[in-house]
């Protein structure tokens, strides 16, 4: 494994478990592995195999234009869109479509639960929907909802950042240690 996949393994860990609890991506986060991944890509040139740094830079500019309409659209946060750019810096371009096919399955999947359980509540016998209705109240007022709920300061939505990053951890991980048996 090269140090970019290190470095992008590092940085998807930290943005998912700070997407799926605040439901933010830290600009923090992404300038510093910015910030790595350029000394590396320009070390990469002085060593045995060349690291091509083309695919690299053409993976930030795809990532962040083919994200940038879903933003505009306010169909998406900012922080996915420039998550979405840094993964094609660490990955280069050829991660970014495997990558945005598996997290858009899976947060379809998301959506599709959450509209699911929705409609699911009507449907229920009273007594269960009393018992599901008291176990919502209970989690509610327990420390750690109120403390997932402060840090997310009404923030709502799918956590996609969340599921570009468990995505990419996989295309590292089939790509550097294969797939087959």
């Amino acid at each position: 494994m090269t140090l970019l996949g290190l470095l992008a393994i590092g940085v998807c860990l930290r943005i998912a478990i700070s997407d799926l609890f605040a439901r933010r991506v830290p600009n923090t986060w992404l300038l510093a592995a910015c910030a790595l991944a350029v000394p590396l890509l320009v070390a990469g040139q002085f060593s045995t195999p060349r690291l091509p740094w083309a695919a690299h830079l053409l993976g930030a500019v795809i990532g962040l234009i083919a994200l940038l309409p879903f933003y505009m659209a306010r169909w998406m946060g900012a922080g996915d869109v420039k998550f979405f750019a840094v993964l094609g810096l660490l990955l280069g371009w050829q991660a970014l479509l495997p990558v945005w096919i598996v997290a858009s399955l899976a947060a379809g999947a998301h959506a599709v639960l959450v509209l699911a359980s929705r409609q699911l509540g009507t449907h229920l016998p009273m007594r269960l929907q009393m018992q599901v209705s008291r176990a919502s109240a209970h989690w509610h007022a327990h420390p750690a909802s109120r403390g997932l709920q402060a840090a997310r300061q009404g923030r709502q939505g799918i956590p996609y950042a969340a599921y570009l990053g468990l995505a990419a951890i996989g295309w590292i991980l089939v790509t550097t240690y294969g797939g087959g048996a």
